[in-house]
């Protein structure tokens, strides 16, 4: 029973509620006093927990602080790591619609009931949801505590990981909603494959929503092999995730923590079928092999490397996306095993199984002219919104090119043509294919050696 404290002067209470399907009980009194009790029932469960929400909140504003679960444990003291409490029928109403807050307010009143204290998280940070002014700073404030006050609780192993930056959560209606996980520095030691599995079977990341990756290695090149293995070995044993809907592996600056050809991603096929609900996906890093590609609730791709090889473009050519919105795929330099050109990505070109993407991203590649020979006459470009040329090696010929097509560009929200080799007469030339277009920052031009923006 969450238990709330006030002391101020002579002023020495305690005001304890309890919520309990269509009833809740409240018990107070002088603190060392076994205090007065009452029940109150209601018609429905929305109902009571409306008005429980409404004695929460005018306690609050009288001065009543948070201070335990009702057991006569204090701030620190109920902070300690134990099992969770877990209730299938109520987590599969959460699983099959996590926007659902009511779900989560229906099982954040049997958390409460065994003493769990995701439940009376659940509780203020949907009230912090509703609020404004004044009551949105105070819960705020409150939430902040209960964070602090049950770490142990809420994260057990984990805390150590986030102490150390290495781990990093957003809380969302008592549980993780979205994380990061990498190593720090230079300096660290964690074994970032075993953080990412134990998060996923961590009670609190039970319902994840967004996982971020950033370095797995600072001591040697920054390979995610581990990290994968340990990621799908993580989902698989949890049979999958249902919520799990976006995906960053790589997230690192370059050159200053690794360079992007220093970091390899492997092959990443074996979490497509792990990972049916996934919505986006960004890959950072080289020798990336995709596989058969089957992630049809996919809406974004987003692969940046310095090198990719062909047998992942012809994964992306051959893939179906049913629901992809948006796909900016950086091909990158020979040097560093980029392969392929226009004919490999024929199949994009065309449309095949592209019937929903609107924006396309055809980046840091050494057959920027070619591509301008093609595009105009492109089928997929009529059902485009915006497109990206940019990290390449445009010339004015290609812009020259572009320019005696512009009815077919026209339409285009935005193009992206920065990072390229245009000179001021190139840009001239694009600058007006469509209502917005991006045309600055340009490399210098050199017709014996040129290379795309992005490769080491």
């Amino acid at each position: 029973m969450p238990r709330y404290e006030f002391k101020e002067g002579s002023s020495n209470k305690f005001w304890e509620i309890s919520l309990t399907g269509t009833s809740f009980t409240t018990r107070w009194g002088r603190i060392g006093t076994d205090g007065q009790e009452k029940t109150q029932s209601f018609s429905d469960t929305a109902t009571a927990k409306k008005e429980y929400d409404k004695l929460v909140r005018e306690k609050e504003k009288k001065g009543y602080e948070l201070v335990g679960d009702g057991e006569g444990g204090d701030d620190e003291g109920d902070g300690e790591a134990g099992e969770s409490a877990s209730n299938p029928e109520l987590e599969a109403a959460i699983f099959s619609n996590p926007e659902n807050a009511d779900a989560y307010l229906v099982y954040g009143d049997w958390l409460q009931r065994q003493g769990d204290p995701r439940g009376e998280l659940i509780a203020l940070q949907h009230a912090a949801l509703q609020a404004s002014g004044d009551e949105a700073i105070n819960l705020k404030k409150q939430i902040a505590k209960h964070l602090k006050s049950f770490k142990d609780s809420l994260l057990g192993d984990l805390a150590d990981a986030e102490d150390e930056e290495e781990l990093k959560v957003e809380w969302h209606l008592g549980f993780i909603k979205s994380a990061r996980v990498g190593q720090k520095d230079y300096d660290s030691d964690r074994n970032v494959a075993e953080l990412v599995k134990e998060l996923l079977a961590h009670p609190s990341a039970r319902f994840l929503r967004g996982l971020t990756i950033g370095m797995a290695h600072f001591d040697d090149e920054n390979d995610y092999s581990d990290v994968i293995e340990g990621l799908t070995e993580g989902l698989s044993e949890m049979g999958g995730s249902k919520t799990l809907q976006d995906l960053f592996i790589g997230d690192f600056e370059y050159p200053d923590d690794t360079e992007i050809s220093w970091s390899h991603l492997h092959d990443i096929s074996g979490l497509y079928k792990l990972l049916p609900n996934l919505r986006t996906l960004r890959l950072r890093g080289g020798s990336l092999e995709l596989g058969t590609v089957n992630l049809p609730e996919l809406r974004e791709l987003t692969i940046e490397t310095g090198g990719l090889p062909l047998s992942a473009v012809k994964s992306i050519a051959a893939a179906t996306w049913p629901k992809l919105e948006k796909l900016e795929v950086w091909f990158g330099q020979d040097n560093y095993g980029g392969e392929g050109g226009v004919e490999d990505i024929q199949p994009l070109l065309d449309g095949k199984g592209l019937p929903n993407l609107k924006s396309l991203g055809l980046c840091n590649t050494e057959f920027t002219d070619d591509l301008c020979k093609v595009l105009p006459k492109a089928k997929l470009l009529a059902q485009l919104e915006r497109l990206d040329l940019s990290k390449g090696i445009m010339s004015d010929e290609g812009a020259r090119i572009l320019a005696e097509s512009a009815a077919a560009f026209a339409h285009l929200k935005h193009i992206d043509f920065t990072e390229n080799t245009l000179t001021d007469e190139g840009e001239r030339l694009v600058s007006k294919l469509c209502p917005s277009v991006s045309a600055g920052n340009q490399r210098e031009f050199e017709e014996d050696y040129r290379y795309s923006a992005v490769g080491e």
